[in-house]
């Protein structure tokens, strides 16, 4: 299978009506629901949902709180490997979002670490109501092999998957541009992704709408 065009949505140009229908969305009483060790405890596959995806300490946490509006609803840390769970969070009337835990280099003990990234594989090759795997990447960073690695497990699961650039604010523009442009070549080797890059800052808000308006119909 070909690797699609990449299209490059640094500040897509949203429809204002999607915009208000993302934002009515996330502001919805949004709620965590519970953290899955196993797949036997997993919720029951009656609903859509998105999960989040990424090398540990790249802001998986801290994007949900943005979307969300509550900076407390996922918990975020600088320690790489906080989350150790799969957390599921439901929007009433709509469907999951999912804080996986994050792959890579984690302050945790190997044993520990192993186990939870079997189980984030599982989880996203065979989850049959995963609308899309969000694999977040750090826009001063880029793709990185342990992203390949990890993108080639939903290549092989055929599982398709958006890449969206956190930590936008940090680079400087130019770098932010070759950041973009090393991701779109990078995504090239992956036939599961999404054509489409968004980038994002929790911090200031960029991105931020746009992403709500873009993820809103995979919940509904």
């Amino acid at each position: 299978m070909t690797a699609p065009e990449l299209h490059i949505a640094v500040d897509p140009d949203t429809e204002i009506d999607d915009v208000e229908i993302g934002r009515k969305l996330f502001a919805r009483e949004i709620g965590f629901l519970k953290g899955v060790v196993g797949l036997d405890g997993l919720p029951e596959a009656d609903r859509p949902e998105i999960c989040f995806a990424g090398r540990s300490n790249v802001g998986k946490s801290t994007l949900i709180n943005a979307l969300t509006g509550r900076k407390g609803l996922a918990r975020s840390s600088n320690t790489p490997g906080r989350t150790q769970e799969l957390n599921f969070f439901t929007i009433p009337d709509a469907g999951y979002v999912v804080d996986l835990p994050g792959y890579g280099f984690a302050k945790a003990p190997k044993a520990k670490v192993d186990a939870w990234q079997a189980l984030l594989r599982a989880y996203v090759a065979g989850r049959t109501t995963l609308a899309r795997v969000i694999v977040l990447i750090d826009a001063r960073h880029g793709v990185k092999d342990v992203d390949h690695t990890f993108m080639e497990t939903l290549d092989r699961a055929a599982v398709v998957f958006q890449t969206v650039m956190t930590k936008a604010d940090k680079p400087k523009k130019s770098a932010l541009a070759d950041s973009i442009a090393q991701t779109r070549e990078a995504l090239r080797r992956h036939p599961a992704a999404y054509p489409m890059i968004l980038t994002t800052s929790a911090e200031t808000g960029e991105g931020i709408p746009e992403l709500r308006a873009h993820l809103a119909p995979l919940l509904t």
